[in-house]
């Protein structure tokens, strides 16, 4: 982390999606997890030095990009029994509000759209700190997930497993590692 005081890093950022993870995973066959990202996304965020409880972000992710590492899977994930990406095309979220919780650890708070369901979530996030790359950019890191429930985005498709339980659970941890340029 760099010793940037974060009074000076007030500004417009965007995400750098050539250093951005933004990523799941969500439960298989009750015995592992099935893990992926997306990869096509773009976001900006206004950072408050002053006060980060002022700060703000939106992120849109393109939902046709999902990538579990298997072709098949991520196809069917694009259907309507899951994500329906021909008919929804982008998952977005919006922040409303953020809390700090010492250190350098946050609460974002917003809206996450899925489908055409919106719901309020909250991010626990991290700051990594700051740093000057070698081309001259002010990028500032972040690190955070949540858990989410599929249903509550009318996402319920699922198939029955022999032996009880379900092929796919319903929870899902979005997990993101975000690298952000300063726009000068």
């Amino acid at each position: 982390m760099s010793n940037t005081p974060l009074t000076e890093l007030t500004g417009e950022y965007v995400l750098d999606p050539a250093h951005t993870r933004i990523g799941f995973s969500a439960r298989h066959a009750m015995v592992t997890k099935v893990r992926g990202f997306f990869k096509e996304f773009e976001g900006r965020a206004h950072l408050d030095g002053s006060d980060p409880t002022k700060s703000s972000v939106t992120v849109t992710i393109k939902t046709a990009s999902i990538d579990t590492g298997n072709e098949q899977r991520d196809g069917h994930l694009r259907t309507n029994d899951f994500l329906d990406a021909p008919k929804f095309p982008d998952i977005l979220f919006s922040s409303t509000g953020i809390e700090a919780l010492g250190g350098d650890r946050y609460r974002l708070n917003g809206n996450l759209t899925v489908k055409d369901v919106t719901r309020p979530i909250g991010l626990e996030v991290e700051f990594d700190g700051s740093a000057r790359d070698p081309y001259g950019n002010l990028r500032v890191g972040f690190e955070g997930s949540t858990t989410i429930s599929r249903k509550d985005y009318g996402i319920t498709w699922n198939a029955s497993l022999e032996g009880g339980g379900v092929l796919v659970g319903d929870k899902v941890t979005l997990e993101f590692d975000v690298s952000a340029i300063r726009q000068d």
